[in-house]
């Protein structure tokens, strides 16, 4: 029997409070599209991408009208490029990034992702040309989004990865340069990074999925507010289940658009991705949530303890509401992309360090963080190596999506546009790290990664 109750409760949801999918996103292996010749292999590659997605906006569409829950974005993840590309003779993948942009446009798709390369305990020669690929591929391409997994809890961190990809996000910085950098906002550099991530920068389809799947990602930052000024004054006890209880709701509904868009596409369910996902609109705030806790502002003392609270009680609630979750799962802090984090920036509440620590108990990590131009590729490597170290060590995934914004400096601001938001400049430690990231090597696995 339908509960006409809760019919008006996610109507509130979605008119009042922002309740939306944030992502359906179409894996896609392209292992078969491997071939000698580059220009065979991207010929296989686009056939296959149109092929199998071809009616997925369409799809996303239908069931947006007809449920009315809002569909924010279409997207595509692919195997990471550096396995395919590498079969080839091809010594530079800048042209495999502009077939996938090629494919994805003619879909219509917002973002395909998965010009990526697994590099956590060492390099082929197809993760070394990738990764020198991408500041062209990005500056070229409008809908690629790039990722590099660095470290794994089980096999330590790859050292001469991070000092690359500190240079590499630098050049990303500088090609992209007349945009505010935005190259560097498609670019994130993973430990632990995750097969089914339907999120992007950091999609891919990874080689342990099927041959094509159906992910799902829900965001609801706002309903989870709003449910929390309902029980101001209460114990956290009260707030976790609270935010439970809400979680539950949340990825019912996303359960249900996963389920319907698996039917009608005839392409199995992977997962549903249960992160409070904010956006820069006012109501939709990560932030705003851990101010409800009782916070003045983010940033300030008991943070990291709100957040780690939200984030588990996200978690547990939202298990119970889906046959299969996965992605990363919890809450994401992203800078430029949540209006009260940009507020706590602005009123000096909120720093990189800070953020670090928060990081230890989020999903992901350093996300959508804007620093000076002029910032060394040490330094950037350096925070890429301190927040791999916070996801080895603690056995989850972290990602450093960091972008040194070419001739901005502190007291600036960057205007990223859409989702992406806006981002005020946050000030960098300025003593060098040099030394220490060009040891290069691999920082060895800690000891708990021996269980089997």
């Amino acid at each position: 029997m339908v509960n006409f109750q809760n019919i008006m409760e996610t109507i509130k949801m979605i008119e009042e409070e922002k309740l939306d999918i944030r992502t359906i996103t179409m894996g896609i292996s392209l292992l078969d599209c491997c071939d000698s010749s580059g220009e065979k292999s991207r010929i296989k590659i686009y056939d296959k991408i149109t092929s199998y997605a071809e009616k997925l906006v369409k799809v996303g569409e239908d069931i947006e009208m007809e449920y009315g829950i809002p569909i924010i974005n279409k997207r595509i993840s692919v195997t990471p490029m550096a396995l395919i590309a590498q079969t080839s003779a091809d010594n530079n993948y800048v042209e495999f990034a502009k077939i996938l942009d090629k494919a994805a446009e003619t879909v219509g798709v917002n973002f395909i992702g998965g010009f990526s390369a697994l590099v956590h305990k060492g390099y082929s020669k197809g993760d070394k040309i990738l990764i020198d690929s991408i500041p062209e591929a990005l500056a070229v391409t409008e809908r690629i989004c790039s990722s590099v997994n660095v470290g794994c809890t089980k096999s330590g961190i790859n050292m001469d990865a991070v000092r690359d990809m500190g240079q590499t996000i630098k050049k990303t910085a500088y090609l992209t340069r007349e945009r505010d950098s935005i190259g560097c906002a498609k670019l994130v550099v993973f430990a632990n990074a995750v097969e089914d991530n339907p999120f992007m920068a950091g999609a891919f389809h990874g080689v342990g999925e099927g041959e094509c799947v159906i992910n799902l990602g829900i965001s609801g930052p706002g309903v989870v507010k709003s449910a929390l000024e309902k029980v101001r004054g209460e114990k956290f006890d009260v707030i976790a289940d609270t935010i439970k209880k809400t979680a539950f709701k949340i990825t019912r509904a996303g359960q249900l658009v996963a389920t319907e868009a698996s039917n009608r596409l005839n392409v199995p369910f992977g997962i549903v991705d249960l992160s409070l996902a904010p956006t820069p609109a006012v109501g939709d705030s990560v932030a705003r949530i851990l101010e409800e806790m009782g916070l003045e502002t983010c940033g300030t003392h008991g943070t990291t303890a709100a957040l780690a609270l939200l984030n588990d009680a996200v978690k547990k609630g939202g298990i119970m509401a889906s046959s299969h979750v996965g992605g990363l799962s919890g809450a994401f802090i992203p800078i430029s992309e949540d209006e009260g984090m940009i507020e706590a920036v602005r009123n000096g509440a909120l720093n990189l360090e800070k953020l670090e620590a928060m990081t230890c108990v989020c999903s992901v990590g350093l996300d959508m963080v804007a620093i000076p131009g002029d910032t060394p590729d040490s330094t950037i490597a350096a925070i890429i190596a301190d927040e791999a170290a916070i996801g080895v060590i603690n056995n989850k995934t972290t990602g450093v999506r960091i972008i040194p914004v070419h001739g901005k400096s502190l007291g600036d601001e960057v205007e990223f546009g859409g989702l992406l938001g806006r981002a005020p400049i946050m000030s960098v430690n300025k003593f060098s790290s040099y030394d220490f990231v060009h040891r290069g090597g691999r920082i060895p696995a800690p000891v708990h990664s021996f269980k089997n």
